[in-house]
């Protein structure tokens, strides 16, 4: 079997929402390869990232991201071995609703 990378998903969520970027399937991980943040305006904005284990909702600790900083038409790029289980979550949150979030990985079955 041959793994290949795909969007997992995609979002340009309402400012200041907490929303789920990717939930991994029932009976299924994922390797998360990517996360991919772009800033589509001249004013800095800021973004946040967690993983909520099992869907549980975010508390503190599940913050991987906080509060970092985009500058102006500039993107955030990061490449990790984030490793998910079923029913996982990847939430994002921005400052701004100029943010696009992509993220890439593998889903195993």
């Amino acid at each position: 079997m041959t793994d290949t990378i795909k969007i997992l998903g995609q979002s340009a969520p309402n400012a200041t929402t907490e929303t789920a970027l990717y939930t991994v399937p029932a009976a299924t991980s994922a390797i998360i390869s990517t996360l991919s943040v772009c800033n589509r305006a001249a004013t800095p904005a800021t973004f946040r990232l967690s993983f909520d284990q099992g869907g549980g909702g975010t508390s503190t600790k599940d913050y991987v991201y906080y509060d970092l900083e985009i500058t102006g038409n500039d993107s955030f790029l990061v490449t990790a071995g984030f490793s998910l289980a079923a029913t996982d979550v990847v939430n994002v949150y921005a400052s701004s609703s100029s943010l696009s979030f992509n993220l890439f990985g593998i889903e195993r079955t």
